[in-house]
């Protein structure tokens, strides 16, 4: 049954209630600094509480450390959803940041693996998921607050300015580690990489500050004011097939396509820019942050555009461009990031010739598998190096060999050795391995005066102008799909399951692709059939709501 309108009209919106949408956007730029500084510090973190394990192990560990943090986000979106459509907006503001700055501050004051052994990465774990946990109920608020207050007419413009949040937040990140690493040098790696961390209980202290002075969304003050809240708001959101529907709708017909683009460009192509193609972290940081600043204002772009013609062909449109151009933008980055590794894997070709059954899946998520065939010891070896291999079968029980250009290496087998020998065998076959990549012209690290920085920066941009399409308009165009009794917890568990589940493992499902296929490139399959997949269901199930009245509850 529709109600009188309660959609407050531009002239209505104060000046002070403009601020206080603004304050509301950048207090969310907070949270997402300390999300983002676990990620832009990975490596350093996989060295600091990972040490135990080989790097390629420990790098992929850290990863699924990082994708914790997205594990418990949709349980942050049912915990914190009920309690702001119970309780209302403001008061989740408070609590989902204090949990969310605690938690980081706690990480760099958290002694490494070689001070307190497996406590610290299992501390590390819990910290990371408090930190999901806040983040799971921060964005549902954020989105349903500035929308509450904007006009209609301009509701994707409005709350384009919280999807910003998560790019400024990670441009801060990135600034403050660019800054302290030339201030600490070497000694970064060792204690440097905790100030960032450290800096964060500035943040808290500030984020408190301006969201005290907020007020409630005039929306929900309405319905709580006529006591038509919704008693179970879980329940009803989850629980009737109406709502259920539209849920599932937007999780695998928008978000999950948002999810993997942005992902794709604001962390994938950063990890592969260092990890893959060995680019200096000091200069990619430096990429990453200008392709930000310049895609940053995109957000505002689309939001306005998606006012204007809808908010899912602005959203489609990013999945599919995104699925079609992965591939090119990717091997640019080779071509344009080390010159020298693309011609190389021209000019000398690599070949794990082996037998299948020798080969087992590398992906490791324990760090208590033994992969120990030759085979292993070959695909790891390959892996470290960030060296892009062809296989090649051989009859049941030959010992895998490794053919690089013209050289031919046999890999050891350290099944029956002790740890001491096997560790040992290991490194001299990884020693003449790297000597061959050597000797055949691949780089051991870009070299920076070959390093093709505007190309780079153009295609970083690219990329994140189809994460920026896909996210501008999701705010709104979620807000619009669901009552106000019930919207808050009805559009965060979506959003939280497409970015915590479809995002966050996004590095560390195509790190393992990779490493188990051999093709640097092989892990692209992922974002791009999630893509392909969500503008396919998008486009059928998906309808446009931009001219809804959201104050209506049915």
């Amino acid at each position: 049954m529709q109600q009188e309108s309660l959609a407050v009209p531009v002239s209505a919106i104060a000046s002070d209630e403009r601020r206080i949408i603004v304050a509301a956007s950048l207090g969310t730029v907070f949270e997402w600094y300390d999300f983002f500084l676990y990620g832009s510090l990975a490596a350093v973190i996989a060295a600091q509480f990972f040490s135990s394990l080989n790097t390629t192990t420990a790098f992929i560990f850290a990863l699924l450390i990082f994708a914790a943090g997205f594990v418990v986000r949709p349980i942050g979106a049912l915990v914190f959803g009920r309690l702001g459509d119970l309780a209302g907006r403001k008061k989740t503001f408070l609590l989902t940041i204090v949990i969310m700055g605690t938690s980081t501050l706690c990480v760099g004051l958290l002694p490494s693996y070689n001070d307190i052994g497996v406590a610290a990465p299992i501390i590390l774990v819990l910290l990371r998921m408090l930190q999901g946990l806040a983040l799971g109920g921060e964005y549902g608020a954020a989105a349903t607050y500035v929308a509450e207050h904007a006009p209609s007419d301009r509701r994707g413009a409005w709350t384009a300015w919280v999807q910003t949040t998560s790019t400024i937040g990670l441009l801060l990140s990135l600034v403050v580690v660019i800054s302290v690493r030339a201030l600490t040098g070497p000694a970064f790696e060792s204690w440097g990489w905790r100030v960032p961390f450290l800096f964060s209980g500035v943040l808290l202290a500030t984020s408190v500050y301006v969201r005290m002075s907020m007020h409630e969304s005039p929306a929900f003050q309405r319905i709580k004011s006529q006591g038509k809240t919704s008693p179970a708001p879980i329940s009803e959101a989850f629980g009737q097939w109406r709502y259920l529907k539209l849920s599932l709708q937007a999780l695998f017909g928008l978000l999950a396509g948002q999810a993997v683009v942005w992902f794709t460009a604001l962390f994938y192509a950063m990890f592969f820019l260092t990890q893959t193609l060995k680019l200096n972290p000091v200069t990619t940081n430096m990429l990453v942050g200008m392709a930000l600043v310049i895609s940053t204002p995109l957000y505002i772009l689309f939001g306005k555009l998606s006012d204007r013609i809808g908010r899912k062909p602005v959203i489609l449109a990013g999945c599919l461009l995104a699925a079609l151009t992965l591939f090119p933008i990717f091997r640019g980055f080779t071509m344009y990031a080390n010159p020298a590794l693309a011609a190389a894997q021209r000019s000398a070709p690599i070949v794990i010739a082996s037998d299948p059954a020798d080969c087992a899946f590398q992906f490791n998520p324990t760090g208590t598998a033994s992969f120990s065939s030759s085979c292993d010891i070959a695909r790891r070896a390959l892996s470290a190096l960030s060296a892009n291999y062809d296989s090649e079968r051989l009859a049941a029980g030959a010992t895998t060999r490794i053919r690089i250009g013209a050289t031919d290496i046999e890999a050891p087998t350290v099944r029956d050795l002790t740890p001491v020998a096997a560790k040992a065998a290991e490194a001299r076959f990884q020693r003449d391995v790297a000597k061959a990549l050597a000797t055949a012209g691949y780089p051991s690290k870009a070299d920076p005066a070959a390093v093709n920085l505007p190309m780079l920066l153009l295609l970083l941009v690219i990329l994140m102008a189809f994460g920026a399409m896909t996210l501008a308009p999701m705010a709104a165009i979620l807000v619009e799909m669901f009552p106000t009794r019930i919207r808050y917890t009805a559009m965060s568990l979506p959003y939280h399951i497409g970015n915590g589940y479809f995002g966050g493992f996004l590095p560390t499902i195509c790190f393992a692709l990779v490493t188990q296929s051999g093709d640097i490139y092989f892990g692209l399959w992922y974002p791009v059939i999630v893509a392909l997949a969500s503008t396919a269901i998008g486009a059928l199930f998906i309808r446009e709501r931009r001219n809804q009245d959201i104050a209506l509850e049915d």
